[in-house]
């Protein structure tokens, strides 16, 4: 065991909630601390590549949208997904956000992007994520980049050993809380 043993939250059902407005403020950065029951970490978020995803992501997680939910996807060596209410890993925020990253996107160890279903245009977003935990993962660049891990990749990399073979985790990870920090 590489975390707490915690238990399963219960799934929530869907919700559809309604996109933010607002932009975010260009003169403020934002991040994102994750407060897991394998530790914390910090997500610094690139408003000026993803406008629409990062304001989505700081109202959801201003609502406390992420707060007891798990990482319902961990392939070890590739990435960990969390963001799903449902645990389902079809669920979402009922609205969606897009933000298409350039074309020479590389998505590295760190790299906070957002899950989409192949059917869905380039950098198409509700409230699922995932962090890359492999060197390169090769992906094309069909996926909202929207920040990257700044503090605590020891934590991200310790989820992402705890996957088994079908992807699913090999003991429940929870995403406790995700606090927005502005600067």
């Amino acid at each position: 065991m590489r975390g707490e043993n915690v238990e399963q939250p219960a799934p929530r059902q869907p919700e559809a909630l309604t996109p933010p407005i607002e932009a975010l403020d260009d003169g403020t950065t934002y991040a994102l601390t994750f407060d897991t029951s394998c530790g914390r970490f910090v997500v610094d978020l690139d408003t000026g590549l993803a406008p629409n995803t990062a304001a989505s992501l700081v109202a959801l997680a201003g609502r406390g949208y992420f707060d007891g939910t798990v990482f319902h996807r961990i392939v070890p060596g590739f990435v960990i997904q969390g963001g799903d209410p449902t645990q389902t890993g079809s669920g979402g925020p009922g609205y969606k956000t897009v933000d298409a990253p350039p074309q020479d996107s590389c998505y590295l160890k760190g790299t906070f992007a957002m899950a989409k279903t192949q059917a869905e245009p380039a950098g198409t977003a509700g409230s699922q994520f995932f962090v890359v935990t492999g060197e390169d993962v090769g992906l094309p660049p069909d996926y909202a980049i929207v920040g990257e891990v700044t503090d605590g990749l020891d934590v991200v990399e310790r989820i992402g050993e705890l996957g088994g073979a079908d992807e699913r985790p090999t003991q429940p990870v929870v995403i406790r809380r995700v606090v927005v920090n502005e600067s």
